[in-house]
């Protein structure tokens, strides 16, 4: 019977399938890196350093079983995930399990590709740059959640039936590059409605008895509602998403409860949910349409929306998936999933694969090539949902003699290279620099994975909106070519390891950011669909592909410039946990209660399955009862060094009072653990009492603190 392991991928609660067809399971675990001094990653940003805690991080899991074969889909709160973490889960998996079957071809972790999360986990030059290199303790945290979702995903195995549908969610998502979508073939563009795709698809699982028990969803869109001014730690859209997906069915704190449903990463490469659309910063009027600039003294061109500001778009987005995805599960919607598990799984070098290309404009075919690695010039431009640095423009595929006298102090191109990648200006020739290693992937990890006759193409990568629609009709017309199923292809992208971006041929030509990220050349896109219809036909022929390259190990060579913690203190007549700002004596529905703690720093104890803060309500009986942790989308911490050279540090909390708030007696609690000597040491504060209201109440005497957050 078929497994479907719903894995949990960095929180926590369990969850079970049952039902004919197939056994399945789920699981979550808090994945949550270091929330303060570390580096985000996915803006590449040097000003983006963490400095507290909006929303924890999970990771989710899901295994399908039959007949003994199983595979396993994860999908965590993360910008994307590095070839050696799936290694690391891996190895930890067999240890645990060395009679169950756990391998590389059987599993898949994909990354959300939140931008508001720790970095240094990739162990490669160019991603880790700016977060000053490898960062131990968030590689380990994503490895320790990941295991442990899937852990719990397979010990909590049961009978069940797979569902799978669909919907169409407006209002989330915009083609932040309109222009490169504009060059694709026009018999092709009148295909489709719209320039992206806003289908949600939805696996969902039931039981022997038809209970509900987990799902996943994927959707086509760009986590990036929270901008680069965001310091906290945030899942964004879709974790806010899967949050309220889980609390509709687990009625229980943030990360408990046996329901697990998260969102997962589909083909979102030039997909925003800043719907305002780009303008310049200081007359509000479009920006340039090709390179996304803006005349003189107006400033640089980004995009926003739909909220007045950025927490508030991020709850708008996210409350629209939700309400997207609930519908599909209440409606109990969809067809039953039916067939065998089958998974196929090759390490690809680009710069080795020839093959051909159908050029629409010329109608003829073309012999083309992968290339080495490299970056364009509009990379360095970024994009309108975090424009980069000022000399550059997106649509740049003219080179400079100063930045190419600049580019060959670090490292030269071949001519080859610039004729490979034509027409791309070579900014960065990263596939020719391994010091002190390598800069970027030159091999990839391609994998496939069929549930029945649907098909979840794990891509390295992110697929535009055109490359992603490519994709499944291809992959899909492979399956029908020698006789198999007419197979539902899913596209599971940043999946296995990261090689930036996928655009079509015809998008490269214009040289935007994402075709300027295009790392393998034109025809990275061609050369992807051809691996993948020969992955799926491979699982349909019952044959395997042995494996003739690897990824290079560079462990031994990885470099850090993130400072250890070295000593925490605190004032004289002070300890750890002492209330520098006491909540008022009383609140009502919809303020905010504030407080400020003496705090070590936090990232002496991550506290995964755990949280800094509870908030608390007096039952009748005087005891206290957890009612939110910082991993609910109304709290926040933002954690402060006073003084470095004596180590004293605060750490401010926010409460936001929803409606739904029960009036009675509260108090906050925060807990930590300083270090001093190499020790580590547990340590708790707790505030005075307060009252919440449920309405107003002219007598109470209140000041209003200004959440700096929401900007």
């Amino acid at each position: 019977m078929i497994r479907i392991i719903f894995l949990s991928l960095c929180c926590v609660g369990l969850i079970n399938f049952a039902v004919a067809e197939y056994r399945i399971g789920v699981g979550r675990a808090d994945c949550t890196g270091p929330p303060v001094e570390i580096h985000f990653m996915g803006y590449a940003s040097l000003t983006q350093q963490g400095t507290g805690l909006h929303l924890r991080q999970y990771s989710r899991a899901y295994i399908f079983e039959k007949n003994g074969k199983r595979a396993i889909f994860v999908t965590v709160d993360a910008g994307m995930i590095g070839h050696t973490i799936k290694r690391d889960v891996l190895a930890r998996l067999n240890a645990k399990y060395p009679n169950e079957d756990f391998n590389n071809d059987n599993l898949v972790i994909s990354g959300t590709h939140t931008h508001g999360t720790p970095g240094g986990f990739l162990k490669h030059v160019l991603y880790d740059l700016t977060i000053l290199g490898f960062v131990a303790e968030t590689y380990n945290a994503l490895i320790d959640g990941i295991t442990r979702s899937i852990e719990r995903a397979h010990e909590n195995m049961r009978n069940g039936k797979i569902y799978i549908s669909d919907i169409e969610v407006e209002g989330v998502n915009m083609n932040r590059s309109p222009a490169s979508y504009d060059n694709n073939p026009e018999e092709e563009k009148a295909q489709y409605n719209t320039n992206v795709d806003k289908t949600v698809v939805q696996m969902r699982f039931v039981d022997d008895s038809n209970n509900l028990f987990g799902c996943v969803n994927w959707v086509a869109i760009h986590p990036v509602s929270m901008n680069n001014t965001n310091t906290l730690v945030t899942t964004d859209n879709v974790g806010y998403a899967s949050i309220l997906l889980e609390k509709e069915f687990n009625k229980d704190l943030v990360g408990k409860g046996d329901f697990v449903c998260g969102f997962a990463a589909s083909n979102l490469g030039d997909v925003s949910p800043n719907i305002k659309g780009a303008v310049c910063e200081k007359t509000g009027l479009p920006c340039d349409y090709v390179t996304s600039t803006c005349p003189d003294n107006t400033g640089p061109c980004f995009a926003s929306g739909p909220g007045e500001n950025m927490i508030e778009s991020t709850k708008i987005i996210g409350t629209r998936l939700y309400e997207g995805a609930l519908k599909l599960l209440l409606q109990e919607s969809g067809r039953e999933v039916t067939g065998d598990i089958g998974y196929e799984h090759e390490y690809v070098t680009f710069s080795e694969r020839r093959t051909t290309y159908y050029n629409p404009k010329t109608r003829s075919m073309e012999d083309v090539r992968g290339c080495l690695p490299a970056m364009g010039y509009s990379f360095a431009a970024g994009t309108t949902d975090g424009p980069g640095a000022s000399p550059f423009a997106q649509g740049t595929d003219t080179d400079n003699a100063f930045w190419n006298f600049v580019r060959d102090l670090i490292m030269k191109p071949t001519a080859d290279d610039i004729e490979c990648h034509s027409p791309k200006p070579i900014l960065l020739a990263t596939g020719r620099n391994h010091f002190p290693y390598d800069w970027q992937p030159a091999t990839v990890s391609t994998q496939l994975l069929l549930v029945g006759d649907v098909a979840i193409v794990a891509v390295p990568g992110e697929l535009t909106t055109m490359s992603g629609r490519r994709m499944r009709n291809k992959v899909r017309d492979a399956s029908l070519a020698i006789g198999g199923p007419d197979v539902q292809v899913i596209i599971a992208g940043l999946s296995n390891i990261y090689s930036s971006y996928i655009t079509t041929p015809e998008e490269y030509q214009i040289q935007r950011y994402e075709g300027a990220s295009t790392i393998f050349g034109p025809h990275t896109l061609t050369i992807y669909i051809e691996q993948y219809q020969k992955l799926l036909q491979t699982i349909i022929k019952k044959e395997s592909i042995e494996e003739s390259v690897s990824i290079p190990d560079s462990d031994h060579k990885l470099i850090s410039f993130v400072t250890p913690v070295v000593y925490d203190g605190h004032p004289i007549g002070k300890d750890f946990g002492y209330v520098h700002v006491q909540p008022l004596s009383a609140y009502w529905r919809g303020d905010t209660v504030y407080t400020k703690f003496v705090s070590a720093n936090p990232r002496n104890d991550l506290r995964q399955e755990d949280t800094y803060f509870t908030v608390e309500k007096q039952g009748d009986s005087g005891n206290w009862h957890v009612v939110a942790t910082d991993a609910d989308w109304e709290t926040k911490f933002k954690w402060t060094r006073v003084s470095t050279i004596l180590g004293f540090s605060d750490l401010e909390f926010y409460w936001e009072i929803s409606d739904t708030v029960e009036a009675g007696t509260y108090r906050i609690q925060h807990f930590g653990k300083s270090l001093s000597f190499g020790k580590l040491t547990p340590y708790t504060g707790t505030t005075n009492q307060f009252v919440i209201y449920s309405s107003k109440n002219k007598n109470v005497n209140k000041t209003v603190y200004h959440d700096e957050f929401a900007k």
